[in-house]
Parts: C-alpha cells; sequence; structure tokens
C-alpha cells in the first residue's frame, strides 16, 4: 500500500470513527420521557372515544399505557385511520403503532413488527337470510369492509369484490342498505354487529368459516433493533404476568359482549403456522 492511499485509510477510519452512531427510538423515547403510539380513531373495543369524558379508551389504549409504564415514560395517544397505520409509523410521526395491525409482508417491507400477541381472524357477516354458507360461496360478490385493512385484502384473496369505508360503521351499513352483500371484519368486531343486530336493523348472522388468520403485532419503524428488543421483552412480561390477559378480559372477556377468550402466548413470528398474506 502506497502512502497516499495509507494516509486516505488512516483519514476515513478517523472519520467514521468521529461520526456519532445512529440513535435508536428507544434512546429518543427515554429521552423524551414520552411514548408516541397511534391507534384506531374510533374502532371499538381497541380504540375509541369516551362518551362522557371524550378520552380515548379501549384494549390498545391499554395496552399502549402498560408499555409506556414499563418504559418508564408518558404514552400519548395519537388517534389515525385504518390505512394510516403503516404511515404514521414509517414517517416516524409516531414511535409505535398499537392498532390491531396484523402482519402482512407487504408491510413487513416497511415497518418493524413485534412479537404477535395473538391469532387473529377475520370473519365474513351476512344477512340471516343470505344462502350463504362457505367464503367461496361469495366469490365475485360485492363485499364491504374498512378501506387499508387486512379485511379488504382477505376479501381480494377470496376473488370477490371489496367495497371499502373509512370507517367500520359505514361498511355494515352498506350492508344493512343493501349496497354489499356482506361484511368482513376481525372477530371481536362482527361479533358485535351480529349481537346488536338481533334488536336493531336487518338481522345478520356470521360465516362460520374465517376468511382469513393473522398475527396481531405492534408497529415500529426499521433499523431500531433496541426498541424491537424492547418492546418484544415487555410483551413477554405482561404475557407471563398476566396483565396482558387482564387487558384482554376487560375488553373483550367473558364479561364483555365479546365473551372470548385469550388463549396465545406471546411467541416469535417463525413460531406461528399461518399462511402470511401479501
Amino acid at each position: 500500500m502506497n502512502w497516499k492511499c495509507l494516509t486516505l485509510t488512516i483519514a476515513l477510519a478517523a472519520a467514521g470513527a468521529a461520526s456519532p452512531a445512529v440513535a435508536d427510538q428507544l434512546d429518543t423515547i427515554l429521552a423524551s420521557k414520552t411514548l408516541r403510539c397511534a391507534t384506531f380513531a374510533d374502532v371499538p373495543p381497541f380504540a375509541a372515544p369516551d362518551v362522557k369524558t371524550r378520552e380515548m379508551v379501549g384494549f390498545d389504549v391499554d395496552l399502549c399505557n402498560a408499555i409506556a409504564k414499563e418504559l418508564g415514560v408518558k404514552a400519548e395517544v395519537k388517534p389515525v385511520s385504518v390505512e394510516a397505520r403503516v404511515p404514521e409509523v414509517k414517517l416516524g410521526r409516531v414511535d409505535i403503532t398499537v392498532a390491531n395491525l396484523a402482519y402482512t409482508q407487504g408491510r413487513a417491507e416497511q415497518i418493524q413488527f413485534s412479537d404477535p400477541y395473538y391469532l387473529a381472524k377475520e370473519m365474513l357477516i351476512v344477512p340471516v337470510d343470505d344462502a350463504g354458507k362457505k367464503k367461496s360461496d361469495y366469490e365475485g360478490q360485492r363485499v364491504a369492509s374498512t378501506k387499508g385493512s387486512t379485511s379488504e385484502m382477505s376479501i381480494k384473496l377470496n376473488k370477490s369484490d371489496p367495497l371499502t369505508f373509512q370507517d367500520t360503521g359505514s361498511a355494515y351499513l352498506a350492508v344493512q342498505q343493501g349496497k354489499a352483500r356482506g361484511m368482513v371484519a376481525n372477530t371481536m368486531t362482527t361479533t358485535k354487529l351480529v349481537n346488536e343486530s338481533k334488536t336493531k336493523g336487518k338481522p345478520m348472522r356470521m360465516i362460520d368459516e374465517p376468511m382469513l388468520f393473522q398475527p396481531i403485532g405492534i408497529g415500529m419503524a426499521k433499523d431500531n433493533p433496541a426498541l424491537t428488543a424492547k418492546v418484544n421483552e415487555i410483551l413477554r412480561k405482561l404475557d407471563t404476568s398476566g396483565d396482558l390477559n387482564k387487558i384482554w378480559d376487560k375488553w373483550l372477556g367473558q364479561d364483555t359482549e365479546y365473551k372470548m377468550t385469550r388463549t396465545d402466548k406471546v411467541v416469535p413470528l417463525s413460531e406461528l403456522k399461518f399462511d402470511p398474506i401479501p
């Protein structure tokens, strides 16, 4: 190596040593003492304004607060639309997204997912007098969902025709008005809507066969290994201590209209058996 090359090599090495390391988002959260958390704007029981206080409440809000508490910081909840859940965290406008966020290959290319904390199902509901019995009966049929959701993806995967809206209420109304043959949403939402339909509007029923299985995790910006590791550590701690089940039971358990029992455990995505959606 000649002296000119050696001098250049030393200079580059010195410059690299002098350059500050790229901070992990976890450092920023701890320094600001605030965890900026995106949740649904109005999708109960996950996140919605309390009718009396107007404060955001729900499963995802409580999980945000629990994670913030473990970090020793304050949670700042930011309600977002369904389709904004990924962009908000990708663009750095929030630190994490806790909004019933299902793992998909497309989303995983844009953001980092935590270990899943439960395995959800996308379910199809239709009027009780509808003749369909399985999801294949709805191929080529117009089915409603929220825009940019995995519900919409499941409709496309079923070769049905998605009719999308900004919120769940509008999608449900489309079925009630006969603009769509059915509607797809997560199990909790569809269970609630079916129960409500017994006393209000057109009675609905749920198709037994799930449209889709999907692992639900927390979304973070890519290339933040410390934050990812810490969130996974906290999720496992909340799971082991039973605190995660307590939050679940409060919003989705046997004393609620959903009457659902959480049997899942926080495990790495690689340990789950499912067909990832694009």
